[in-house]
Order: C-alpha cells, then structure tokens, then sequence
C-alpha cells in the first residue's frame, strides 16, 4: 500500500501543478471561490454527515477519528493502517431568466493517509479546499457586450494531525494546516464608437492573490453502547478564526482579440499596489462549529445528523471589494446514514455492500443582490467490498441546487459523480515465537 500511496501523491500534486478547474460555478466569483472539500466520498453519500466514525474508514472532517480502539480481528494489538484518494465528475446547468447553459468539470478531491500508533493516531494528507472556474459576460441596454469576466485558480490545504484515545468511550483530536494557492480574477471592458460599433482594442484588468497561511481544527468523538444492540454516537468540532497573507499583483492591459478569442496585449502597466497598502493583505478565513448525533447497531446500519456554522460575517478581503454582494452567517444541516445488509456474509457479494444515502440544506453566507444563496443537495452511495480485509470502492451519486434566477441570478443544477478508494492494511505487526 505505500507504493500505492506514493503513486496516488504523485497524481495529485501533478494535478494541483497544472492549475486543475474544480469547479464551472459562476458564484465562485465572490470569496475564495466555491468550497470544494465537504468531506470524504462515504460523507457526501450521507448528505455530509460527518459524526460516523469507525476503525476502517478515513474521517478528515474531526482529527479525534485518527485514534481508535484495536480491533479483535488483530488480536486487540492493533488497528489497520488506513489509506483513502477521492476524484470527482460533476455537471452543471446553468439558467437565469433569459438563457441557459451546462458546463462540466473533473477534479482529484482528496488523499490521506492514518496511522495507528498505540492510543494515537495519525493523519495527513492533501485536500483541494476552494476552487475558482467562471466565465461570465454581461450586455448593455443596447444587447452589445459590455463586460466579460473570468476566474480560475482555488485554495488547496496540506494537514497534519493526531488524534488520542482518551478512555474506552471518548477520542479527542487536532490538525493543523496549511494553506497555499492563487486566484486570478480577469475584467475585460468592451467600448463601441458613436456609430455602435466595438472598437479595435478593448480595456482589461487582470488581479490576482497568491494565499498562504496556517488554520488549526480541534475535535472530539464519543461512542458507547447503549443496549445490545445499539451504539450511540456524537461528535464535535470547531476550527477558530485564522488570517491567510495574501500577496497581490494588478494589472492593466489595451488589448485586441481576434475572431477566435484569442487576446492579444499592446500594451500593459502594473498598479503601483504598495501607494495603495494593498500588495500585501490579510485575507480573514472564519472560525466554523460542528455538532453531530446518530444511532445505529454496529456492521448493520446508521443514522445521523449534523450542524454546522460558519461566521461568514467575518469574512474580509481588501484587495477584492464587490458592490453587490456581502456575506451573512452560514450554515449547513446533514441527515444521513448507511445499511448493511450482512457484512459478514460468504455467500452472496451484495449483502456485503454498504448502501447509504443523506439529504443536506445549506445556507452559503453568500448574499448578492440581496438575494441568499442557497444549495440543497440529495445523495445516495454504495461501498463495495474490493481485495482483502475491509478495504472498498465508494461510489456516490448526488443532485443538487444552488442559487436562484431572481434579482437577475443564475441557477445551477448540478450532478455530481464522486469516486473513492478506501484502502486497509497492517504495516505494524508483533513477531511471535512459540
């Protein structure tokens, strides 16, 4: 499994080197772009639930996860080291009061890897946090083109953390990570002559943020019997307030574009950003609180709910200002969970698979012409048992809206195809002699 781990690093880092788009949503123009990590593949088929956590599963939404109690199967002398990549296919439709269009895209969403190291546990690994991928244009009174706007680029997290087992019934964990990417925001203004017709060269403004910095989560995991049959479990994490710098470049261009859309410059200046104090700024990330329950009977099935807030009102950005859009609290509710039919059985392969299925309704903090944006989202999965011990391919399918087409907005309507490799082994093992 480490050659394997190795290979699948190399994958996504290359992936991360070549400026992957991760997402085709127009809102990814406001903020750090849209948020892409909501957790791993088994999650999202939940509706994002993350208060599940088991000994064979990655959980990287509460490093308290990482630790565990050893397992009978290893002769309670340990746990499994445990290894999970995630890739992601999605489409989107995309509608206002007037016209429609689709666009897709493709993305590697995560890689980690947890160790077991006695009552600890480890875990690191690389996430694509936020992405930013628009192309958006706008007309005048007239129906001529006034503006087109472009983005690319997102946010991608590095972690490290660990997690303890404090006593038979209660986990405590902590990551930190750190933050790096770069975001390009592209204006481009279209003029026209006294007759209306589009001048030679046209006017664009290109800005854009290279990102770093540190944010930390802390979490807990509590599990116990309740009857026989019967497992309670709950969970909480919250990640405080952090400041990412944020060293900025602007830049304005006369431009011509030929009848492919190709640009071509004619002549460029750079903003002088340090008269302004803008080249170097804070870019305020803040502070997020989750709250989990669910029951279930172990190996058979699960059931839970999930909370989470985010104080979006703290989120500030000096160097990109937008006039018609601020930022309100967020907040997220999950439902979900998974059947098992026989987890043990040798005699029929689909009793063995895990089906699971989850509802989310989201609040995104997002407020543009005054309008909320919203996202609801309805999932359903299945984990299928591949090679030896627990490890499985997760599939999961989910459909979803965000947005409105009122206060001049776009709606999308997207399909998300979300593919795991959730992979076990033992790397640590005592020798015995008789």
């Amino acid at each position: 499994m480490i050659k394997k781990f190795l290979i699948c690093t190399i994958v996504v880092f290359s992936a991360l080197a070549q400026a992957q788009q991760g997402t085709s949503s127009p809102y990814s123009f406001y903020g750090i772009g849209s948020l892409k990590f909501k957790g791993t593949v088994e999650n999202q088929a939940m509706g994002g639930i993350s208060v599940y956590t088991d000994s064979i599963h990655v959980n990287l939404r509460n490093p308290a996860s990482y630790a565990g109690n050893n397992l009978s199967l290893y002769n309670n002398e340990a746990r499994p080291v445990k290894f999970t990549v995630g890739t992601s296919f999605s489409s989107v439709d995309l509608k206002t009061t007037e016209a429609t269009d689709e666009a897709g895209h493709s993305s590697v969403d995560y890689l980690a890897l947890v160790m077991p190291t006695g009552r600890f546990g480890i875990g690191f690994g690389l996430v694509p946090y936020s992405s930013v991928g628009y192309k958006l244009q706008s007309r005048n009174a007239d129906d001529q083109l006034q503006y087109r706007y472009r983005g690319d680029g997102g946010l991608n997290k590095v972690f490290l953390g660990a997690g303890y087992q404090l006593t038979k019934n209660l986990k405590i964990g902590f990551d930190a990570q750190y933050n790096f990417g770069s975001i390009t925001n592209t204006t481009i203004a279209f003029g026209y002559n006294n007759a209306g017709e589009l001048l030679q060269f046209q006017s664009r403004e290109v800005k854009r943020s290279d990102l770093s910095g540190f944010t930390f989560n802390i979490g807990l995991a509590f599990a116990k019997k309740v009857s026989k049959n019967l497992e309670l479990m709950a969970t909480a994490t919250y990640a405080p307030q952090a400041n990412l710098s944020s060293e900025n470049q602007s830049q304005f261009a006369t431009i011509s574009i030929d009848s492919q859309d190709r640009e071509y410059v004619i002549s460029s200046s750079e903003v002088n950003l340090n008269a302004l104090n803008l080249s170097n700024t804070n870019l305020t990330m803040p502070s997020k609180t989750n709250f989990g329950v669910g029951i279930g009977r172990p190996r058979k099935w699960f059931a839970g709910i999930d909370y989470t807030f985010l104080k979006a009102t703290d989120f500030s950005n000096r160097f990109v200002t937008i006039d018609n859009a601020t930022f309100e609290d967020a907040s997220t509710l999950s439902v979900g969970g998974f059947f098992i039919p026989k987890y043990d059985s040798f005699g029929s392969y689909w009793k063995r698979i895990v089906y699971r299925a989850g509802l989310r309704l989201e609040q995104t903090g997002l407020v543009i012409n005054n309008e909320s944006i919203n996202e609801l989202g309805m999932s359903f999965g299945v984990g299928l048992p591949v090679g030896r011990l627990f490890s499985n391919a997760n599939i999961t399918f989910e459909y979803g809206q965000r947005g409105t087409t009122a206060s001049n907005l776009v709606q999308e309507n997207f399909y998300n195809i979300n593919i795991s490799l959730s992979l076990n082994d033992r790397w640590f093992e005592k020798r015995k002699f008789n």
